[in-house]
C-alpha cells in the first residue's frame, strides 16, 4: 500500500511523500529540511524526487538531498533544474518500482514555459496528480512565463481527467481563492457552501488538499470558462463578451491577479 503524506514548508507549501515497503520518493522539495526530519524519524529511504518546475520553493532543497542520496530526480526538460536526471517534457510514462508505482507526464506550461505534471492512475482508489502550481483548490498559478493560452490549455488536460482524480498541488491557497471565486459566482450554492466548509477546515487547522477534480470542475472559477455566469463575470471586466474560452480565463485571472 502507497501512502501519500505532506510535510509542511515555509507559511503555506506541501511537500508530498510518496511512501511504501520503507521508501519514500518525494515531490516538489522545496526545502530539504522537512525531508531529512522524516527520513531520520521514520527510518526510510529516499529512492526518487520529483519536480514540477524551477521556482525555489520547489527546488530549493534538491542539491543537498541528492548530495546526501544520490537518486533519481525527474523533473522538466524546458527548464533549466541544476540535479534533474530524467528530463521530461510531456508523453512519457515514468516507474517508480520502489514505491511500486507509474506516472503518466503531463505538460502544463504557462506558470512556467516547462511547467510538468505527474498523473499516477493507479495510485490509491481514484488516481493522483501532483500538478505542482498549475492547479489550486480553487484556484490556479500565475502566469509568470506562460501565456492565457497556454494555461488553459494546461488546465483543460487536466480537467479531462477522471472526475473522482485527487489533486496534491503544492500550496493552501484554497480559502483564499474561494473569496475570489465566491466574486465571480455570487450565485453559485455549490461555491458557496465548499467556501463555508472550507472555512471550517481551516478553523480547525486541518488541510484543504487534496481536492478532486469534480470538486475543481464544480467551484474553480479557472476550470469554469464555459460557464455562463463566469463568462458574464469576464465580460464585465472586459467591457465585451470574451470572444472565446481563453479570452474568458485570461480576463478571470487578470482580475484575480489584482483581487
Amino acid at each position: 500500500m502507497i501512502e501519500i503524506l505532506a510535510l509542511h514548508a515555509f507559511d503555506d507549501n506541501y511537500i508530498w511523500l510518496l511512501r511504501a515497503g520503507g521508501h519514500v520518493a518525494v515531490v516538489d522539495p522545496g526545502d530539504a529540511a522537512p525531508v531529512l526530519r522524516h527520513l531520520e524519524a521514520s527510518g526510510d529511504r529516499l529512492c526518487a524526487i520529483l519536480a514540477t518546475h524551477h521556482h525555489g520553493d520547489h527546488v530549493g532543497g534538491l542539491a543537498e538531498l541528492v548530495a546526501r542520496f544520490p537518486v533519481p530526480v525527474f523533473g522538466p526538460l524546458r527548464e533549466d533544474i541544476p540535479g534533474v536526471t530524467q528530463a521530461l517534457a510531456g508523453g512519457e510514462r515514468i516507474e517508480l518500482p520502489q514505491i511500486g508505482t507509474e506516472f503518466e507526464i503531463i505538460d502544463v506550461p504557462g506558470h512556467t514555459r516547462g511547467h510538468i505534471a505527474y498523473y499516477g492512475p493507479s495510485l490509491g482508489d481514484d488516481g493522483a496528480l501532483f500538478c505542482g502550481d498549475t492547479l489550486f483548490g480553487a484556484g490556479c498559478g500565475r502566469l509568470f512565463e506562460g501565456t492565457p493560452a497556454q494555461m488553459h490549455a494546461s488546465l483543460a488536460r487536466l480537467a479531462a481527467l477522471p472526475a473522482a482524480t485527487l489533486v496534491y498541488c503544492a500550496h493552501e491557497y484554497t480559502q483564499s481563492n474561494l473569496r475570489f471565486a465566491v466574486a465571480v459566482e455570487p450565485g453559485s450554492i455549490a461555491v458557496q457552501r465548499r467556501s463555508e466548509e472550507v472555512a471550517a477546515e481551516r478553523a480547525a487547522g486541518r488541510a484543504t488538499i487534496p481536492t478532486r477534480i469534480r470538486t475543481e470542475l464544480e467551484t474553480n472559477p479557472f476550470l469554469r470558462w464555459d460557464v455562463p455566469a463566469v463568462r458574464a463575470a469576464a465580460a464585465s471586466r472586459l467591457g465585451h463578451v470574451p470572444a472565446d474560452a481563453v479570452e474568458t480565463f485570461a480576463a478571470i485571472r487578470e482580475w484575480k491577479n489584482r483581487f
